[in-house]
């Protein structure tokens, strides 16, 4: 998979922002990116503290760009740029104080096109990092609502499991007037049909299970119609996707008992793709994949943004840092 992404990026130069300059797991990525040469890193923090840590881990990253925004010659253009995506919701003084921190200023780097992407998340929180992306990068356009994915791999195969670290359940949107203005299951939806085309950018053929405790009717409840009902709308609006549900999970795995459960399915017993109805399911489900499956997970890659912003966990290595960089310019 990153051989193959790898060659993509090399014949279609990126740039990508570490919001976490000084950070011993980011060096130790940039200057391998750095002797590879495929993907241009672009460091944020204090020039004399990026290169000192450099220097301690023996980290070349000699030429590379670091940007300290506390001297970033056009602050007053960005500052003046953010306000205007505020819309009024943050002062001046207010947008400069945040623009001083790694997060909101390398998100802003990403949005005035100075990079094609950022990744963040060695010492932020997920919040820090998805927080300006959408304040200012938004969803694009036909998205609603930001949601992630992991790929697995193990050997040749990758699976491919959402949404499992951003939204931790799915409830109807209402008006002030008390109008549902959007369904728990169409968000629910939304999350199946990005989770799809990542699936796809990263060589896969999807075949998406639409996860719940009930298979094909066999149970009842709110959460059940929430996933069926999902599935019925994703079905509607996006024809070409192979998709079924609900389905339990060894009726998405097992082709004796999909197929027994939900018999003429073309999804049951050979799922790749795992759409879990909450957050809570599916961050447990992905752990016990990489735990005791022996699954490499990669992730979580956010979807639904204008730009590709992807965030890190706090207790990663540079061998992650590398990884979710080459991901994360693929899908620049």
């Amino acid at each position: 998979m990153f051989e193959n992404l790898i060659e993509i990026l090399r014949n279609n130069p990126r740039k990508i922002v570490y919001t976490e300059g000084h950070d011993a797991r980011i060096l130790e990525s940039a200057a391998r990116l750095k002797r590879e040469g495929f993907l241009t890193p672009v460091l944020i923090g204090n020039v004399k503290e990026v290169k000192e840590n450099a220097q301690k881990g023996g980290f070349d990253i000699d030429g590379l760009e670091i940007i300290d925004p506390a001297d970033y010659e056009a602050m007053d253009e960005m500052v003046e740029k953010m306000v205007e995506l505020r819309k009024g919701k943050m002062t001046a003084e207010d947008c400069r104080a945040s623009l001083m921190k790694g997060n909101y200023f390398g998100t802003m780097l990403v949005k005035m096109g100075k990079a094609d992407c950022l990744l963040g998340g060695a010492t932020y929180s997920t919040a820090d990092t998805v927080r300006p992306a959408l304040q200012l990068i938004k969803t694009k356009p036909g998205s609603t609502l930001v949601s992630s994915c992991f790929i697995l791999a193990r050997g040749d195969e990758r699976i491919v499991m959402g949404d499992c670290a951003i939204n931790i359940s799915y409830e109807d949107k209402l008006d002030k007037e008390g109008n549902v203005v959007q369904t728990a299951s169409a968000q629910l939806a939304e999350v199946a049909v990005e989770t799809e085309k990542t699936a796809k950018k990263f060589g896969i053929d999807p075949k998406v299970a639409m996860l719940s405790f009930s298979t094909h009717g066999s149970g009842k409840g709110p959460m059940v119609d929430m996933v069926r009902n999902a599935t019925e709308l994703v079905k509607q609006q996006h024809p070409e996707i192979k998709i079924d549900g609900e389905m339990q999970f060894d009726a998405a795995v097992s082709p004796v008992v999909g197929q027994l459960k939900f018999p003429n399915s073309p999804v049951a017993g050979y799922a790749n793709t795992f759409i879990f109805p909450e957050i809570q399911s599916g961050n447990i489900g992905y752990k016990i994949a990489q735990r005791l499956g022996g699954f490499d997970a990669y992730g979580p890659i956010l979807q639904g943004l204008n730009a590709p912003i992807n965030d890190l966990s706090r207790g990663c290595n540079a061998d992650e840092v590398y990884n979710m960089s080459v991901i994360t310019a693929a899908l620049a």
